[in-house]
């Protein structure tokens, strides 16, 4: 079934949203080949999810069911950039439309080169406040430790990572060593799984 337009990520619930975005997924950020990861290593499969986090309806309805896994009480979301951009965007919007407010942070892979010299872009926040990191894709975990540990310097308590899909190859295991509970929406076998069912639909 290829996703067509429509108010579905406003108005359908967790199931259809999780259905629908599995389609998305498998439409426009899954791919099966030969493919060489930023790691250096060799896949059978690729997946970006920047087509989906930065779809309209993609997006809405990412950001609809991530902060329903944000803790009460946190008061923002951060993540690496880029693939985290669009995720604590839509969060934060989401957030307000549900009055439940919660800042976007941006964590920049290098201290910005003038001004204020800042790694976090984003709302000050009170030292000791709770954020949440999100991430996309998660391998082996390392892009968002770097958020992580940005926002520990900066004096925030961090102890969850969130992400959109998890590729299953260390990432839960390293953020378990650094004291954070990881929650992933999807696991790689989630995607492909519906990737291969779509397949032998006639």
């Amino acid at each position: 079934m290829t996703v067509t337009a429509g108010n579905w990520a406003a108005t359908a619930g967790e199931a259809e949203l999780r259905d629908r975005l599995l389609d998305l997924l498998c439409d426009r950020a899954y791919r099966e080949g030969d493919f060489t990861l930023s790691s250096g290593q060799k896949s059978t499969y690729y997946i970006n999810c920047k087509p989906v986090t930065l779809h309209p309806e993609g997006a809405l309805a990412l950001g609809r069911l991530l902060l329903g896994q944000v803790p009460t009480g946190a008061a923002a979301v951060a993540g690496l950039t880029l693939g985290a951009d669009p995720l604590v965007s839509a969060v934060s919007v989401v957030s307000a439309l549900e009055n439940r407010p919660i800042s976007a942070l941006i964590i920049r892979k290098e201290a910005k080169g003038h001004g204020t010299m800042a790694y976090i872009e984003g709302p000050a926040l009170e030292p000791g406040s709770s954020v949440v990191v999100l991430e996309d894709v998660v391998t082996t975990g390392g892009s968002a430790l770097k958020a992580v540990d940005r926002l520990r310097e900066a004096g925030y308590k961090v102890d969850r990572v969130l992400a959109v899909v998890d590729r299953q190859q260390g990432g839960a295991e390293l953020y378990a060593q650094h004291g954070l509970a990881f929650e992933a929406l999807f696991s790689i076998a989630d995607v492909q799984a519906h990737y291969a069912a779509r397949s032998t639909q006639p």
